[in-house]
């Protein structure tokens, strides 16, 4: 099967404002006890149904918002701005769903997709895999197939969102006695038509909100469910996992970051600050610009990539796998280390106690988890690999 678009010529792009202030407000609102317990953020999931913003990707004819990948970025990067689990949620969400419409059968796309635009249908991603971590292109659970349907049972460490979620896409071992690990399918499976057992506490030290606890999900599915060819993942993860992913994430890390330094400077330039800082100070002057400058290296190398997304170039030709791998993990030490500064800036006071209204505790609990979502020790040593086949040193 190879992939699809559903999407008609769109006139404009969907004014996503005040879906995304409605989510914003309601996120704000329950913060502080959604970290503070690691509970997932269902009001602010209930906000992305009813604003259909969980539809963002989907196309018109089947009720969705008819976004683009740049709609995605930039709304990824406004939720992040108060939250980066509802930012991360979001996000993935979107990756899951663009799968659907560029990967999915027809009758898949029917069935589901105007769920997700009506907001009762939000996807969770199962990649992660005892013994192989997130790595992407290898399973060991395999599917069965028995009697016309392909049976799964399939235990995964970390699921996003996934005692919440009412649908997922879940990767898979192809079936028959010769699949090798590496032939890995993509198959998409209802809550109803799964048995779920969660295991497990979520006690992160950022991140809390996400409750992305260990999974055990068993059940059968139809053959029409397999999303991309079988066996052939890599083609959907090379086209959609990736780049939405780095893309998503990237932006969610930047909103973070950006956040938290907008809290730093309405609280320096406000009358309270005025009396508590220096604003003449030279130290504290050159770390907000190192903050701000890092955070503006990052969103010169987002919409870099956005554009080489959007220009429907060949994605596995070497230079661009490196800048978009080069985007998460520029993106990812880069945010983080903007926010440190700024702990170091502010001090004890509002740099690292939990009751600042700068809120630069959370934003650098959250953000330690960055280089680790998906290793950025193992993008280096692809990125390795890549750059000894571009022996020119071309850019995407």
């Amino acid at each position: 099967m190879t992939a699809t678009s559903p999407r008609a010529a769109r006139p404009a792009a969907p004014d996503l404002t005040a879906r995304l202030a409605e989510v914003t407000a309601v996120t704000e609102e329950h913060l502080a006890r959604t970290d503070h317990a690691a509970e997932f953020p269902v009001e602010a999931l209930a906000a992305l149904r009813r604003t259909g913003l969980l539809g963002l990707l989907v196309p018109a004819a089947y009720g969705g918002l008819d976004g683009t990948v740049r709609d995605l970025v930039a709304a990824a990067q406004t939720l992040g701005r108060s939250d980066m689990s509802v930012g991360m949620i979001f996000a993935m969400h979107c990756q899951q769903t663009e799968a659907v419409v560029r990967y999915g059968t027809e009758r898949l796309r029917a069935e589901l997709l105007p769920g997700i635009a009506a907001g009762d249908s939000y996807l969770a991603s199962v990649t992660t895999e005892a013994g192989k971590g997130g790595h992407l292109l290898s399973a060991h659970a395999q599917l069965v197939d028995e009697a016309g349907q392909l049976v799964l049972d399939r235990a995964a460490p970390i699921v996003t969102g996934g005692e919440h979620a009412d649908g997922f896409l879940i990767t898979m071992r192809s079936p028959g006695a010769d699949a090798t690990a590496h032939q890995v399918s993509l198959v998409y499976a209802h809550r109803d038509q799964l048995d779920i057992g969660a295991s497990g506490d979520w006690q992160p030290m950022g991140m809390r909100a996400s409750h992305s606890v260990a999974l055990r999900l068993t059940g059968r599915i139809p053959p029409h469910q397999v999303i991309g060819e079988p066996g052939a993942f890599h083609e959907v993860a090379a086209a959609v996992f990736g780049p939405l992913a780095h893309l998503g994430w990237s932006a969610v890390w930047l909103g973070t970051a950006a956040g938290a330094l907008s809290r730093v400077l309405k609280l320096l330039r406000s009358p309270a600050g005025r009396a508590r800082f220096e604003l003449g100070s030279e130290l504290l002057l050159t770390r907000v610009s190192r903050a701000r400058q890092r955070l503006d290296a990052v969103h010169a190398l987002l919409q870099q990539t956005l554009r080489t997304v959007e220009s429907g170039a060949d994605l596995s030709a070497p230079a661009r796998q490196l800048q978009l791998n080069a985007l998460k993990i520029t993106a990812s030490e880069e945010c983080l280390a903007a926010v440190d500064g700024l702990v170091a800036a502010l001090g004890l006071r509002h740099g690292y106690l939990k009751d600042s209204p700068t809120r630069l505790e959370l934003a650098l609990r959250d953000l330690r988890s960055a280089p680790l979502n998906y290793s950025n020790d193992r993008l280096h040593l692809a990125d390795g690999r890549l750059a000894l086949r571009d022996q020119g040193v071309s850019f995407a």
